[in-house]
């Protein structure tokens, strides 16, 4: 019997060995997604500008690497803070942590050297070899045509420098070690032709994320099944819960009945420039769809984002936009 109580012991000390070893090897050898490029950029006028459309309205990096407003519809940017980052995301609305947005302005990543830039937007990797949380949708971001990462690259050096120290971001358990399992190597394409305006759509598409938000998730990963079929919750801080819509082709709950007008006519109301959003009263419904910046986008890109979302598998989902806090009692 204490040869038997003996073996036991070891299987289970090589069993906490082998964990410890994993262990180790996720929090030293991991993210793994190489060095960054030795790349400088030529920050012409064409490459800034197309960088700013994108950062503004199309990618928003602008959007999470500012404050936003929630007293007015949709959280629209404060002026003055773009790009200083420090907006918190954290347990409260469904994160396994606690993460902050960088200052993405020069004064916080004057540090950065182009290739590290580069290799952070697309990989999640940071300048340090640090894992980051996908709040920043990288993974898309490293499907992306390089060009277009350098434009955005060349933008965000433009900005006003906005001296402002972000808090370290801090995943909870077991999140701190899975964390450095999500970053891997870009897979870049080049942007397809506008000529193809279905391929062109997909590409915006994924540049955007739409999926990220339009689609339910299960333990944190998308619900492959139900792609872009809406109904993610997200919560505000005063317990309200807004649910994204299907936008897939269902004539019943999606886009089905949808025409292209009435899809542009959607964003391009946010674009008027007598538009001014309105005020939003606790328990009144808001949105973290940031209709001001993606208003936007050229009727071009919107078209194409259309036929590519008509493309798509109907999926038969209907949606409750917007549940509000309950009332303690």
């Amino acid at each position: 019997m204490k040869k038997i109580f003996k073996f036991l012991g070891y299987i289970v000390l090589l069993l906490i060995l082998f964990v410890a070893g994993i262990l180790v090897y996720v929090k030293i050898a991991l993210p793994s997604v190489g060095e960054p490029e030795k790349l400088t950029i030529e920050y012409t006028p064409e490459r800034i500008e197309r960088g700013r459309y994108l950062a503004n309205s199309v990618t928003i990096c602008m959007d999470c690497h500012s404050t936003r407003d929630w007293t007015k519809f949709s959280g629209p940017i404060t002026p003055g803070t773009l790009g200083q980052g420090g907006e918190r995301f954290d347990q409260s609305v469904g994160f396994p942590g606690v993460y902050y947005s960088r200052n993405i302005t020069p004064a916080g990543i004057s540090r950065y050297t182009d290739g590290e830039l580069f290799r952070v937007i697309t990989t999640g990797v940071t300048k340090e070899g640090r894992a980051m949380f996908p709040v920043m949708p990288y993974q898309h971001y490293g499907q992306m045509d390089p060009e277009d990462i350098k434009s955005i690259i060349s933008y965000i050096r433009t900005l006003d420098p906005i001296q402002k120290e972000v808090p370290e971001s801090v995943s909870d358990f077991p999140m701190n070690f899975i964390i450095n399992t999500i970053p891997a190597k870009a897979n870049l394409q080049r942007m397809p032709s506008k000529s193809d305006p279905l391929a062109y759509g997909k590409y915006l598409v994924n540049s955007s994320a739409c999926i990220d938000c339009h689609t339910q998730v299960d333990k944190g990963k998308i619900i492959e099944e139900m792609a872009f079929a809406g109904g993610r919750e997200f919560k505000f801080k005063d317990g309200s819960v807004v649910r994204s819509a299907n936008i897939t082709p269902d004539r019943e709950s999606g886009l089905g009945s949808w025409t292209e007008e009435m899809f542009l006519a959607r964003f391009t109301a946010f674009s008027d420039s007598s538009y001014q959003p309105r005020t939003v009263s606790k328990g009144e419904f808001n949105t973290l769809m940031p209709w001001s910046m993606y208003a936007h986008m050229n009727k071009e890109d919107l078209s194409a984002i259309f036929t590519y979302l008509k493309s798509l598998k109907a999926i038969n989902h209907s949606v409750t936009k917007f549940t509000p806090a309950q009332k303690s009692l």
